[in-house]
């Protein structure tokens, strides 16, 4: 199978002064703390969940998406979402640029991310991933056939799932064709009369006078570089969360429709796609 990964050209290592450094640690430190706080809280209302609430996540996802907007607040970076709210049976697919996705898509919406089975066994990363409901899928192309249902059952379920079809992160500055084949899930006759699936842009504006690709993560690049970059930054910048208006599976021939329309709404509100 060959490397999914986008490999755009990584931008220059950047110096960091002794008070980018305190900054980081102060904040990383903080982030940790509420991180930590926010599990334990999490545990406590997922138990009751399933003791009066028969496992249905009603009450801890307000904890979450508490948690990821506090986040921002240490952060000091300002967090923007605008767009209709989803109602009905649904799923969503957004761009993906950086590991602050994931404090971003969850700060405003329930969602359950789809994500890669490698991330469960990420240290930490793992964790919160699984506190916060995550569905992992193996992209053997062996499995292939079996992911659709997987997804299926869970969106029959009424879950919320949110998925990254680019299937890779990139700079933050570019939107990849989506790839279909989580698509076919929507189309299925249990789902295509009634499901929506809502697009998501996410566009990160870089602080000022930074590289436009500062929040973006991708590639090969290491993770501890990048915290200590936006941990440290002195001025940070701002992520737009955009939501589009839901696309009724049912007026879609098959996945591919789908997904290009998809992708249309999202490249028209990204500022640089716009550019292009």
């Amino acid at each position: 199978m060959s490397d999914p990964t986008w490999r755009g050209a990584e931008p220059g290592a950047i110096a960091h002064g002794w008070a980018d450094w305190v900054r980081a640690v102060l904040r990383g430190g903080l982030i940790a703390l509420l991180l930590l706080c926010g599990i334990l809280v999490k545990l406590a209302v997922l138990l009751a969940e399933r003791l009066f609430r028969q496992g249905r996540r009603v009450w801890s996802p307000a904890v979450t998406q508490a948690v990821c907007r506090l986040v921002f607040v240490v952060l000091g970076m300002r967090h923007e979402a605008r767009g209709p709210r989803m109602t009905g049976p649904g799923a969503y697919v957004a761009n993906h640029s950086s590991w602050l996705d994931i404090f971003a898509l969850n700060a405003r919406r329930n969602v359950l991310f789809v994500s890669k089975a490698e991330v469960a066994g990420w240290p930490g990363i793992g964790l919160l991933a699984r506190l916060t409901g995550t569905v992992f899928i193996n992209r053997d192309r062996r499995e292939a056939r079996a992911q659709p249902k997987i997804i299926e059952a869970r969106l029959l379920a009424g879950d919320r799932l949110l998925f990254f079809p680019e299937g890779t992160s990139t700079d933050g500055l570019r939107i990849l064709p989506f790839k279909t084949t989580l698509f076919e899930a929507f189309l299925s006759e249990d789902l295509k009369d009634t499901l929506q699936v809502q697009p998501v842009t996410v566009a990160y504006h870089a602080p000022p006078g930074a590289d436009p690709a500062f929040y973006g993560w991708w590639g090969d690049m290491a993770l501890g570089p990048h915290l200590v970059q936006v941990l440290g930054a002195r001025r940070q910048g701002r992520v737009e969360v955009t939501y589009h208006a839901p696309l009724r599976v049912a007026d879609y021939p098959d996945r591919k429709a789908l997904a290009r329309a998809a992708e249309a709404r999202l490249r028209a509100a990204h500022p640089s796609e716009g550019e292009s």
